[in-house]
């Protein structure tokens, strides 16, 4: 199955085909002990590009992604996501947060949902849809990560990767433009990584927009068009994986590809 937008939500579509989906500049943050985590961080991420961006824990990784729907609050700069200046304005997150899916290291499923339930839920919640529509699209996006059969167990029931994957149909129901995913196979066992991974690699073909925080190497050479590396609160390589795996600039790089590459 191909992943595509509803009409009526295509016909609302503020995302301009030549402009950027997201632009961050001179981005700063501090948390409340002084401690300054983001350090002057400017990035534009185009439309269709699927960018990894790594680094040694305590970089500021997930900090930055979680920057960019509200999810965590920053002190100075500025982020534009899809046309929309993200401001501390309660209407402009609602509006930012309806346009970007995002996949936790944890699967955050309601217990108490089945899994159909559960994909179902933010597009009648959020998206206003009627149950029917709402159904049928979800059972759409089960099929396609591959767990359609699984639809009317509880997420308790499932494995750790089967139920990442219904988090991202629960993620990819609400017709997002940008994907985000933030070590998606971190708490997952080994041999549950792949399926997870295999579901990504399939969105990313099908041109969706997607910010991945990972370590996963194999899928960052295959998948990523662009590699930011990050470490004490900055960007220190934006470039492509053949530059940043073979010939990295940076001596902070090469020190951390010589650890995950061992």
């Amino acid at each position: 199955m191909s992943y595509s937008q509803p009409a009526d939500h295509a016909a609302t579509a503020t995302l301009d085909d030549r402009a950027p989906a997201i632009i961050v500049k001179d981005l700063e943050k501090w948390y409340g002990n002084g401690f300054h985590v983001l350090k002057g961080i400017s990035l534009t991420i185009n439309r269709g590009e699927v960018v990894v961006v790594m680094g040694p824990s305590g970089s500021g990784k997930s900090t930055f992604i979680r920057t960019f729907n509200a999810l965590e609050p920053y002190q100075k700069g500025s982020i534009e996501i899809d046309g929309m200046n993200l401001s501390h304005s309660g209407k402009t997150i609602d509006a930012i947060r309806q346009e970007v899916g995002m996949v936790f290291q944890q699967f955050n499923l309601f217990p108490h949902l089945s899994v159909l339930d559960n994909v179902m839920i933010g597009p009648i919640e959020v998206r206003g849809w009627k149950k029917a529509k709402a159904k049928d699209v979800a059972a759409q996006l089960l099929e396609r990560v591959g767990i359609l059969e699984q639809a009317h167990k509880y997420p308790g029931q499932l494995s750790g990767g089967q139920q990442q994957r219904v988090a991202i149909a629960r993620a990819l129901a609400m017709q997002p433009k940008i994907m985000l995913f933030d070590e998606p196979t971190s708490a997952l066992d080994p041999e549950m990584v792949r399926e997870v991974l295999d579901v990504m690699r399939s969105l990313a073909r099908s041109g969706m927009t997607m910010v991945c925080v990972t370590h996963e190497v194999g899928f960052a050479r295959e998948v990523a068009d662009r590699i930011v590396f990050m470490a004490d609160g900055a960007v220190v390589e934006d470039t492509t994986p053949k530059e940043f795996f073979n010939n990295p600039k940076h001596n902070r790089t090469k020190q951390f590809l010589a650890q995950i590459l061992h």
